[in-house]
Formats: structure tokens, sequence, C-alpha cells
């Protein structure tokens, strides 16, 4: 194990200091700036009891209401500038291969580079994040009564389970070009697919990570799903704060006891 993990940290390095070497330290245009199912348990039997006054047309009306708030909001916290940069939760750190490099980067007075890359990844996520809105909001109008019942009978982040189990596909169908078109302005970027390519096929690179616009689609979608999770969390706790009348009664019926 020690020994893969050296391997992996000589590779970064090199990685690193070739992609370095290429550009003669000179990246001055380094960004072209311009699953769901109802748990069998107590909370779970409680939540269906608080659901017994509600019709079914009630019910999944109020989750609408209620995850369309949560939608817009994370939606709209992510697209903004710095909306993953500026949030540690959801920032976009360089890929593991690169981490260790960072560091000796850092040292030898590069860290710049390390800096570049990372913002570049970061605007390519909030960049690409206003096309999850109407994919998710579609999904939201195409629930069904049983999807309705099993999230509100969930656990705190049921929903978002429900929309990362119907959606991802199509979201990183979405962000996929958007992210590519930013990272094709990126030089360090095109450097770094090339030699983590070829460190992929000797597995001193996660596959996943050996293109970056790859990477950045990945962990955007992680950031977004976690924003969602914290707003149904957030809801389900404080039932008050959803946006709709039916969907504060709602949720209020299930809401369970502290």
């Amino acid at each position: 194990m020690h020994g893969n993990r050296f391997l992996k940290g000589i590779a970064g390095a090199c990685l690193v200091l070739c992609m370095a070497q290429a550009d003669a330290f000179d990246l001055g245009d380094l960004l072209d700036k311009g699953q769901i199912g109802i748990a069998q348990n107590p909370t779970g039997t409680s939540k269906a009891k608080g659901l017994a006054g509600f019709s079914n047309e009630d019910q999944i009306a109020s989750l609408r209401q209620a995850l369309s708030q949560g939608i817009q909001t994370s939606v709209a916290s992510l697209s903004r500038s710095n909306g993953y940069f500026g949030n540690p939760e959801v920032k976009i750190p360089l890929p593991e291969s690169l981490q260790n490099p960072e560091g000796l980067m850092r040292r030898f007075g590069m860290g710049s580079y390390a800096d570049d890359l990372i913002l570049a990844l970061n605007r390519a996520a909030e960049a690409a994040a206003p096309q999850a809105k109407t994919i998710l909001l579609n999904a939201l109008k195409k629930m069904s009564v049983n999807d309705a019942k099993g999230i509100l009978t969930g656990g705190n982040d049921a929903a978002t389970q429900y929309f990362r189990k119907n959606t991802e596909a199509s979201l990183t169908g979405k962000f996929k070009p958007v992210v590519d078109k930013a990272m094709a302005k990126v030089n360090l970027a095109q450097k770094y697919d090339r030699f983590a390519g070829k460190g992929a096929q000797f597995g001193l690179v996660d596959a996943r990570d050996a293109k970056l616009s790859d990477y950045v689609t990945r962990k955007a979608l992680d950031g977004l799903f976690l924003m969602m999770a914290q707003q149904e969390k957030s809801i389900r706790a404080n039932p008050l704060e959803a946006t709709g009348d039916l969907a504060k009664k709602v949720f209020s019926a299930i809401k369970s006891p502290n």
C-alpha cells in the first residue's frame, strides 16, 4: 500500500513538473479570464400516521411546493460567482493525484499555478450549475404519489436521493459540455489530461480523474446534491420556513419529535 502511494506521489510530482516545464513556467494565460425506499422503522410509521389526514393530492402538492423551493435555492446559490469556490462545503479541490504535488508546487514558488487551476475548476462548475434547474423541476413534476409518500415518510435526504437516482445521468449530460468549454480555455488542464491519461493506464491516476472535465462534472454534481440535502433537512426540521401553506401543514404533521 505504501509503495503504491509512493508511486502515485512520484507520478503526480512528475505530472506537475512536466506540465510546468512544458510551459517553461509561463502560464500567464492559464485562464481565459474575460434510491429511494421507505425505511421500515418507528419514525417512518409515525410519519405515515401524520399523513393520514391528507389526501394523496395534498401530499404530492405539498412536496412539490417545498422541493421546488429547495431546488431553486440550491441552484441559485451555486450558480453565482463563488457559489462553489467561496463555499468550503462544495469547493472543488485539485484531483487527488495532484494534491501531494500541489504542496511541492507551493514549496517551489509555483503556488499561483495551483491556485489558478483550482479557481478554474470551480468557475467551470459555477457556469454549469444553472443547467440543473429545469431538469430537477421536470423530475419534480413527474413524481408519482408513491414517490411522494416514500419521500415524506423517508429520511432527511429521501428527496435528494430520489433526484440523484432520477436525474444524475441527465445532469451529467447537461453539465459536461459547459465544463468542457470552460476547461478548454485552461492551458494547464490540457496538459493534465495528456499526462493523467497515461498515468491512468498504469493505475497511478484514478481513471475517473484522467480528464479534468469529467472530474469537475462529478464534483459539481456532488456539491449540488449536498446543497439540496441541506435544504431538504432544513425544511423538515423547520416546516414553517417552507414556501406554501400546504407544505407548512404537511411537513409540520410529519415532523419527527426532537
